[in-house]
């Protein structure tokens, strides 16, 4: 190396994006707190000022290494980061590389490139089994020759409470037929399971405690008349007008996901999106042959799809009640109705509610009208839509976003802040919602599926949705790879579980009190504190409040 070479790092929070083609203006953040069973997580962002230079080590040296996890920030492409009447609270528009994937640190270790601000990305997660102290964490940069290039100390005060469980459901929807499309594997075959497993561990460490259950292919994001890959859990057999069923597969399912800490089920949707005019995609048995019987041909009004689900679903109950899952399943008529669907979504829903009156039934739509109805009982608004549901007192409501909440409110996208992210769990927990739904746990196909995407390439759907909406995880080598967004939006769901503890310790009042302190105006879905300073010494000042009044 030569006498000028020289290595720049800074320590950074969570909420910073550190891209390579712009100078970092964040300021530092040296030292944080967390409760005894939180995951937290922070940067180290560096930049080399010298010739390129491969296979840097990282070493991490504190009482607390067994329990830490080091990953590199990976860049990724975007085309498509917004749409053209976005709002102001973005970090760019233009299309090109963001920092989003969280790699493993390979055999190549890492590579400093000139002039580039780069970052890692330092995961600590003790499951409550350390001491309440503060931890010094040294973070060492080396030559592959061991010559020191640079170092940085964080300091992470353990606190002695613990985060209470988590009592928000929430569902990221997961797409099976993705999985079997980008490993190349048959569906439900042994190798499939085993990517299910993995992907499904993974969504439940991040607070994903509801899993879309394929009962049939769900009628999801598909093109009129086309198809996506079957996914079906239940055996369908045809004799005439008569069926029988199988659930194997399905008892797997539920088996697998319990297994992983799955909580609820979220049945997937019986008739078509955007409409309900039609019946999923369902494949059966007839006369020895495997073969589609029920699809965008079918009419969700007629006879033969009633007679079907009149015999399907009484079925499904039984299965449902011998395996005590009563408490934890969930029902879908249509994805995203709107009011001129009332009449179709109105009939399906009345088909269903003959055998689901004991269930909840939800779906994801805006309009207030098919509530006030009594055709959902568990509506879903999105947050730019959900005024009218609370100005009504709708109880143990729900909320969702996807690609069109892209104006004031919380999302995801690459190119907004991760403080856009993080900001909904203070919003869930002030206005009590009970659940919360997104579409792209894992969608790696076009709009409308038409072709599968290479999600390390195309961010944007084939250019059908602002980078971001349509996934939180990559494919990695042997399961999934996690993003930073997703860790930031878990970290949401642990600042709603804090706040719900010191609501145990102080009352609601109270921790709305403290939340609200100071703001010239309430906090609701299109309206908060914008800046990373404001989330991150709010939660230090949870953490300090919780700790003043717990007692051990």
């Amino acid at each position: 190396m030569g006498q000028k070479d020289m290595l720049e790092t800074r320590l950074l929070s969570s909420l910073t994006k550190v891209f390579a083609d712009e100078e970092l203006n964040d300021k530092p953040w040296n030292k944080g707190s967390m409760l005894s069973n939180e995951v937290y997580s922070f940067q180290v962002a560096y930049c080399w000022h010298g010739e390129l230079l491969k296979e840097v080590d990282v070493h991490i040296v504190s009482e607390l290494s067994p329990y830490i996890k080091v990953r590199k920030v990976g860049l990724v492409p975007s085309e498509m980061p917004c749409y053209v009447d976005h709002d102001e609270n973005i970090l760019r528009s233009t299309p090109g590389l963001y920092p989003d994937s969280l790699l493993p640190l390979d055999d190549e270790k890492l590579t400093f490139l000139p002039e580039q601000w780069r970052s890692i990305w330092i995961t600590v997660d003790t499951c409550g089994s350390v001491v309440a102290s503060t931890y010094p964490i040294e973070i060492i940069f080396e030559t592959a020759s061991g010559e020191l290039l640079g170092k940085e100390i964080f300091e992470l005060e353990l606190l002695q409470a613990r985060l209470p469980r988590q009592t928000l459901i929430q569902t990221q929807w997961f797409h099976t037929d993705c999985l079997a499309t980008w490993y190349g594997v048959d569906v439900f075959s042994e190798e499939h399971w085993n990517l299910i497993d993995k992907f499904i561990k993974t969504a439940t460490k991040h607070g994903i405690n509801m899993i879309l259950t394929p009962i049939f292919t769900p009628p999801l994001d598909t093109e009129v008349g086309g198809e996506r890959p079957t996914v079906q859990l239940v055996d369908v057999y045809k004799a005439g007008d008569a069926y029988r069923f199988e659930f194997d597969k399905l008892k797997r399912w539920i088996e697998l996901c319990i297994s992983n800490g799955v909580e609820y089920f979220e049945f997937s949707h019986l008739f078509t999106q955007w409409g309900a005019k039609h019946a999923p995609k369902i494949m059966a048995v007839e006369d020895g042959e495997y073969k589609r019987i029920f699809g965008w041909d079918t009419d969700a009004a007629g006879g033969e799809y009633k007679n079907f689900l009149d015999q399907f679903l009484p079925e499904l109950i039984n299965f449902i009640k011998e395996n005590n899952l009563e408490q934890r399943s969930y029902f879908h008529v249509s994805d995203e109705p709107s009011l001129e669907h009332l009449d179709s979504y109105r009939n399906a829903s009345n088909i269903l509610n003959k055998y689901l009156k004991d269930f909840p039934v939800i779906d994801a739509l805006s309009n207030y009208q098919f509530y006030e109805d009594g055709l959902v009982k568990k509506p879903i608004p999105a947050t730019d839509h959900i005024e009218a549901f609370l100005e009504n007192n709708v109880e143990n409501l729900w909320a969702y976003y996807c690609c069109g909440q892209y104006k004031e409110v919380s999302n995801r996208f690459f190119n907004m802040p991760s403080a856009r992210n993080r900001i909904l769990g203070i919003q869930l927990y002030k206005f009590n919602i009970e659940g919360f739904l997104q579409w792209g746990y894992n969608f790696w196909y076009s709009q409308y599926s038409r072709y599968s995407i290479n999600p390390f390439c195309v961010t944007d759907a084939g250019y059908g949705f602002p980078s971001g909406d349509a996934f939180v995880v990559y494919p990695g080598k042997d399961g999934p790879l996690e993003s930073l967004r997703l860790e930031v939006f878990y970290e949401a769901i642990q600042d709603l579980r804090a706040l719900k503890l010191l609501e145990d310790l102080i009352g609601r009042e109270a921790v709305l009190d403290l939340l609200e302190a100071g703001l010239d105006a309430p906090i609701t879905f299109s309206q908060y504190p914008k800046d990373m300073e404001w989330i991150l010494s709010k939660r230090e000042q949870i953490n300090r409040k919780i700790e003043e009044c717990s007692k051990y």
